[in-house]
């Protein structure tokens, strides 16, 4: 606190005439009185460091400066003004102070006519002249002025600087250090172990034969022939459909309800649905590698055993999804198969009971073969006949032929010619009922060919079926298991190193932008 500056006056009695008019008394005129004794100045360099480690503004020195000139004080710089003037009991920041240098004073002045009407006596008044005082030997050189200036400079910016960085070191500690600590705490100290239980496995096609060559095989072999059967397998094992079955078949909300498991980890008694999958979720890990085709899942409980038993459970799971999805295109490729192949085997048989009925009702074992040997005799027959009529015609060129050989011949060529029709009329016979043997023929042969065609018709639709059974091999996914699910034999989680750094470096990020955006703001408001 600054002391209250005294202005000293020496002034006679108020009793005493004005200047300029004798007394009207016969009192001799007074003599003005010795000065007051003047305090003793400080010490110099003292006094300027106490000065300057104040902070005084430049207009606080400046008004100073005009005080201590305004009192005849020889000064070297403004703290010297201030130091000066305290040393004379005069504060250069007091009101009364700071008025009087716009006060004029004097004979002509206000102060003097105001007095005057007062009726009030003006004495002498000791006034010190200018140019009067001697120069102080505690004056510095200018450059030990500057350095000192300099020195408290640096004082000021390492206490600021230490003030800011106290304050940066507060707000670290309470925005940043402090929940790393807390959340350290609960990982190295709180968190129950968990144990995790990994395993991989692929989704294969059956390889197709040769009728699968072309665009359609291009792509035989690759994950790209199942990469939609993966991730549909992906999908359903990250489902509720599969933590319901999980539940219903290894009691998975009972498991993590247990109070061997940590307050934030456990879930509570009445757990709902939605829960107990958000749980499910942190706690089975499905991934899929298009790259590769690889299926990858981790599945994490309390206890090894536990673990493993939820592995191979949700495998099994996968296992039936993959053949249900290839269930259906299998039972429609091969129903429409066995269809036309079983309709082709009735049409068969149909056609060879009437072929049979044909037969029987003709008693015609083989009506083709018979009619064969029919037209093969008359072909002989007729054969014969031209052999005779050459004979015949060969006697008849002589002058005088033989004519018991002529006769003979004759009758034997008549004999032809009647078995000849003979034979003709069994093949156009008709009187049996059942038409000539041409029909019976015809008729039989319908049925044959009929017969033969539906055999034909039997052989395609088989080989239907078999195209159709081996697409219906071909449509077959397979699971197939490339790391098979093992119990671990020591806690996998939680990683307490890995989570506190990743939780330092959280919070230290959101300090930053939020301390970002303050300075923008506050950068913004100031201008």
């Amino acid at each position: 606190m600054k002391p209250k500056a005294k202005k000293f006056r020496i002034r006679q009695d108020s009793g005493a005439p004005k200047a300029g008019k004798k007394p009207s008394g016969t009192l001799p005129p007074s003599e003005p009185p010795d000065d007051p004794p003047q305090p003793p100045v400080p010490n110099a360099a003292t006094s300027l460091d106490d000065i300057r480690k104040e902070g005084l503004t430049g207009r606080q020195l400046r008004m100073a400066r005009r005080v201590a000139q305004k009192n005849g004080l020889a000064v070297t710089s403004d703290f010297d003004a201030v130091r000066q003037l305290r040393g004379l009991g005069i504060d250069p920041f007091q009101r009364n102070t700071i008025l009087e240098l716009v006060k004029p004073e004097g004979p002509g002045g206000a102060d003097a006519g105001t007095k005057k009407e007062l009726g009030q006596v003006q004495l002498p008044q000791t006034v010190q002249q200018q140019g009067t005082g001697l120069p102080s030997t505690d004056v510095a050189s200018p450059a030990d002025r500057r350095g000192n200036e300099i020195m408290e400079i640096q004082r000021d910016l390492a206490k600021r600087r230490r003030r800011r960085m106290a304050l940066l070191a507060t707000r670290l500690s309470t925005f940043v250090m402090l929940p790393t600590v807390l959340i350290g705490y609960y990982f190295f100290a709180m968190a129950t172990p968990m144990y995790a239980t990994n395993s991989e496995f692929v989704i294969q096609q059956a390889e197709a034969g040769g009728a699968a060559a072309g665009l359609g095989g291009l792509f035989q072999g690759t994950s790209l022939a199942t990469q939609q059967d993966s991730i549909t397998v992906q999908r359903y094992l990250a489902s509720r459909e599969a933590m319901l079955r999980l539940n219903d078949d290894h009691g998975f909300k009972t498991h993590f309800s247990g109070e061997d498991i940590d307050q934030i980890q456990r879930l509570p008694d009445d757990a709902t649905n939605e829960d107990a999958f958000d749980v499910y979720t942190n706690k089975v890990k499905v991934s899929y590698d298009p790259t590769e085709g690889i299926l990858r899942m981790e599945v994490i409980a309390a206890d090894p055993a536990t673990s493993q038993t939820y592995s191979e459970a949700l495998i099994g799971y996968a296992e039936e999804q993959v053949d249900q999805l290839t269930q259906r295109p299998r039972d429609e490729a091969m129903r429409g198969a066995l269809q036309t192949y079983e309709e082709a085997e009735q049409r068969r048989a149909e056609a060879l009971n009437e072929w049979l009925s044909i037969q029987e009702e003709l008693q015609v074992a083989d009506p083709v073969g018979e009619t064969s040997a029919l037209t093969a005799q008359i072909s002989a027959l007729e054969q014969q006949r031209q052999q005779l009529q050459l004979s015949l015609d060969a006697r008849l060129s002589v002058a005088n032929p033989n004519q018991a050989q002529v006769a003979d011949l004759r009758r034997q060529i008549s004999s032809i010619e009647s078995l000849i029709e003979v034979v003709r009329s069994q093949i156009s016979d008709t009187s049996n009922g059942s038409g000539s043997l041409a029909a019976q023929n015809t008729r039989l042969r319908l049925a044959e060919e009929n017969y033969t065609f539906q055999t034909l018709q039997v052989q395609a639709a088989l080989a239907q079926r078999e195209s159709a059974q081996i697409e219906a091999n071909r449509q077959v996914r397979y699971l197939s298991l490339g790391v098979r699910p093992i119990a671990p034999d020591e806690a996998t989680y939680p990683r307490a190193f890995e989570n506190t750094a990743l939780a330092f470096l959280i919070f230290s990020g959101i300090y930053l932008m939020l301390s970002l955006t303050a300075s923008v703001l506050r950068e913004q408001v100031s201008s």
